[in-house]
């Protein structure tokens, strides 16, 4: 069995079936010609439940037929310009190669000694972040997971941040648990979920976050944050943090981040931003100013896997002042004792929730050297600018209603019947669009993701492709409206 370890001795091993292997998904790529096969769950729970992985089949291209049939072949492919689902993006081959080359080597990002020049790749990367966003000098930040635990770190710091404060300012004692439970954060109605999840695992509850309303192009009210934040310390709350979002998860909307930032600072509340998807902006040649006010945060979370075209995982937490992220420290004998930060001896544990983490970094730094940053940037460009020729494409269409125009790339809308002399109830048109989109699902021919606004179904559209064009919209669009359409038909035959 030593001989499927990865060193000296089985390096021709390891090329040769790394080689295949790659040839497999290679020639999957190539010939894929829908976003996946429409298998159900009833048909490959089976197959896969049948395996028994206690009889290995040793023969490494007898593990790739096998993977082929319960993995390659039914997988979804983001790449393919008829996905346009959920927040995956096609991935760039340079970042590719770096997760090959992460993967092989298996650094492990918590401690110097396990990671020498990772660890200062990764601080790099993360000063570059910075910079473009415009932290100032006492920015630092750490890679993560993704936008859910960038934003529960984020929301911690702010936690024992005003907690700090609240009992530095006390006139008397006064215990964390007297102050937790006065805590509040305020963040938009259409915020990510991982803010109310957060808030209940830091132990403040759901009730802790303050959902406030958004305005008719889907971002927060501002007008309305300000008479909360009042509303809070008149009752002797106190305000712990506001979270803008930079790329809201179904619209794509960006918080009015300047005023936001005015209205933090003013009842000393901590500012984060959540650019997990808009986070592609800070590298748009063209695009930028869209995310003027960022620089104001006292936090940011960036998802690079989204708009930055990475692998999962890429992402990062952001803060102005590193000596915030101490609040996440803590001292092992065994594996970073205190002496270690006073040698300087860069710890990336130091400063993270997590312990081991894979060299994620590696993928963002090939990518920069290989392509530069505005090279990467204009792919983003490219998906808005579909986005934007997207949403005409749907307004002219009697068919649909679209809700409103993109910031970035995502289009929300429904088919709405136009029968004549028929007036169909809402709650069938809603039943109409939801069975269109597991229709196409089920097909493959397409994949389209869905929400609920104002409590009515509607499909949406991400754009993350740029290979997708507007000719592959108005496919899809045709393809839901039959699914809908069909539906309706049979619907209101048994009605009658």
């Amino acid at each position: 069995m030593r001989s499927h370890l990865l060193n000296e001795t089985t390096a021709d091993l390891y090329r040769r079936a790394v080689t295949e292997g790659v040839e497999r998904v290679a020639a999957k790529l190539a010939t894929t010609e829908r976003p996946h096969t429409g298998i159900s769950v009833d048909e490959l729970a089976p197959v896969i439940n049948g395996i028994d992985l206690d009889r290995p089949l040793e023969d490494p291209a007898a593990v790739l037929d096998e993977l082929e049939e319960v993995y390659l072949r039914d997988a979804v492919y983001f790449h393919h310009p008829r996905y346009l689902g959920h927040l995956n993006c096609p991935v760039v081959i340079p970042a590719v190669l770096g997760e090959a080359v992460l993967s092989a080597v298996n650094s492990s990002l918590d401690t110097w000694d396990q990671s020498i020049g990772g660890t200062l790749i990764e601080r790099r990367l993360i000063d570059w972040t910075a910079q473009r966003i415009g932290l100032g000098p006492d920015a630092d930040g750490i890679f993560t997971s993704g936008g859910s635990q960038s934003n529960f770190h984020a929301l911690l710091l702010a936690r024992d941040e005003a907690c700090r404060k609240v009992m530095q300012s006390s006139e008397r004692a006064l215990p964390k648990s007297d102050v937790l439970p006065r805590l509040r954060i305020f963040t938009s109605e259409a915020s990510h979920f991982s803010v109310k999840k957060s808030a209940a695992m830091l132990g403040l509850g759901y009730e802790a976050v303050i959902a406030v309303p958004v305005d008719r192009h889907r971002r927060m009210d501002t007008s309305v944050l300000a008479l909360e934040l009042e509303n809070c310390a008149a009752e002797g709350l106190f305000p712990m943090a506001v979270v803008a979002t930079a790329g809201t998860t179904d619209f794509g909307s960006i918080d009015p981040l300047p005023e936001i930032a005015r209205l933090a600072a003013e009842h000393s509340a901590w500012m984060h931003v959540d650019a997990a998807y808009g986070c592609g902006l800070l590298i748009s040649p063209t695009r930028r100013h869209l995310l003027d006010g960022i620089e104001l945060a006292d936090s940011v979370t960036v998802d690079y896997h989204k708009s930055f075209f990475q692998p999962v995982s890429s992402s990062a937490m952001l803060v102005r002042d590193r000596d915030t992220l101490g609040h996440a420290t803590y001292h092992a004998d065994y594996l970073n004792p205190r002496r270690m930060a006073q040698e300087r001896i860069p710890n990336q544990v130091d400063k993270s929730i997590q312990t081991t983490r894979r060299f994620d970094a590696l993928k963002l730094w090939m990518t920069l050297r290989t392509m530069g940053a505005d090279g990467l940037g204009s792919l983003f460009d490219e998906v808005i600018d579909l986005a934007a020729a997207g949403w005409d494409v749907i307004d002219a269409d009697p068919r649909f209603e679209v809700v409103v125009k993109p910031q970035i790339s995502t289009l929300v809308f429904r088919y709405v019947p136009r029968l004549e002399g028929v007036d169909v109830r809402k709650d069938l048109v809603d039943e109409a669009n939801l069975h269109a989109r597991k229709a196409l699902f089920a097909s493959g021919e397409a994949v389209v993701a869905g929400t609920k606004v104002d409590g009515d179904q509607y499909l949406k559209f991400t754009l993350l492709n740029p290979q997708t064009t507007t000719a592959d919209i108005a496919a899809v669009l045709d393809l839901l409206a039959s699914h809908a359409e069909q539906y309706l038909g049979e619907s209101l035959v048994h009605a009658s």
